[in-house]
């Protein structure tokens, strides 16, 4: 399948109108393409705990694996961050353990034409996973 990350990076966007972060006011949105071609988003969510705080990067993914999604190709994280936001340790740790091939985009809102490209292998080499 071929990936379009300039339309996978527009749903990012589009799903960054979800972010609650009442604290921080940083939106970030994620889009997460699976390989039937579905775009599952996902938005920040912060707590006034901040451990509770969730990335978009995880609430997409946590929302398709729950909707019985498994197997995905690319994810778009946006945020108005110069050169855009990257995943954090947490997210690029899941993101190894369930979209281990994925490819990874990244913008900026200010500057959505200049896309950031990676793999998640590339984010998290020699990631920590389960033996089965």
């Amino acid at each position: 399948m071929k990936i379009d990350a300039k339309k996978l990076i527009a749903a990012a966007l589009k799903a960054r109108e979800g972010s609650v972060s009442p604290y921080s006011k940083f939106k970030v949105g994620a889009a997460l393409l699976t390989a039937d071609g579905e775009v599952i988003g996902g938005a920040n969510v912060e707590s006034a705990s901040y451990g509770l705080t969730c990335c978009a990067e995880r609430i997409a993914l946590f929302k398709a694996l729950t909707e019985g999604k498994k197997k995905f190709i690319a994810v778009a994280v946006v945020a108005r961050w110069d050169g855009g936001a990257m995943p954090c340790g947490a997210c690029r740790q899941l993101l190894a353990e369930y979209a281990p091939d994925a490819k990874v985009f990244v913008a900026d809102t200010a500057d959505l034409q200049t896309i950031k490209r990676f793999t998640v292998g590339g984010l998290l080499p020699g990631a920590f996973r389960l033996v089965s």
